[in-house]
């Protein structure tokens, strides 16, 4: 029962921050000015991956629904699309490293959550975008490639490089605190450096792609 009620309080938690994050954090990706980078799923990915994607999915539906109510334009269908995407990303991702708990479970898990979430958007913003922006399906087929797809890859590979960044040093922090049951389970050093420099070098190649883009550099 101890556990369960440190398990609620951190959800609380990581459910303000990722709202925080929304508030805080808005980057514009490409050239369509509403497809912005925040980094809410990087927070409901490391909630499912340290307590399932139940949580995840939980976490998801809690900061779209504030998110709705207090800061989001696009009503109940932008809330609906925001739940589909931290969805596809999120709780695929925590699937996966819930059955095989690994530094290779949650590399597939990430990587599984990337094609999960721009496959599914690709095809909800085919299907459902015309109907709050205001644009005919034929405008938002012709974005498909050239805008969504680049988006949504981009922020997927952003969020699975912070979520693989921040992983480790929270979770071992939390431990240390006795906020988080420990799983008995660790990698090697070397393998640790390893996922922290691809990380740092996937997120540097992102920004780059960004600022490419957006036409800076």
């Amino acid at each position: 029962m101890h556990f369960k009620t440190k398990k609620i309080a951190m959800l609380g938690v990581l459910a303000a921050l990722a709202y925080l994050s929304v508030v805080l954090i808005n980057i514009p990706v490409v050239s369509v000015d509403f497809l912005k980078y925040e980094p809410k799923d990087v927070i409901i990915a490391l909630g499912g991956f340290m307590f399932g994607p139940v949580s995840a999915a939980l976490l998801s539906v809690v900061v779209s629904l504030v998110e709705m109510v207090t800061i989001s334009s696009t009503g109940p269908i932008g809330c609906v699309m925001n739940i589909l995407s931290t969805w596809g990303f999120a709780c695929v991702a925590a699937m996966v490293y819930k059955r095989v708990h690994t530094l290779k479970g949650a590399v597939v898990g990430l990587a599984a959550g990337c094609v999960a979430t721009t496959a599914l958007m690709l095809l909800w913003n085919y299907l459902i975008t015309p109907l709050y922006m205001g644009l005919t399906r034929e405008a938002v087929a012709a974005m498909l490639v050239p805008v969504f797809l680049p988006y949504n890859l981009l922020k997927c590979a952003m969020n699975a490089a912070l979520t693989m960044l921040i992983y480790k040093p929270l979770v071992n922090a939390l431990r240390r605190a006795n906020l988080l049951e420990s799983s008995g389970t660790g990698a090697a050093g070397t393998r640790n450096m390893g996922i922290i420099l691809t990380s740092l070098l996937v997120v540097a190649t992102c920004v780059l792609a960004v600022l490419a883009l957006r036409g800076v550099i």
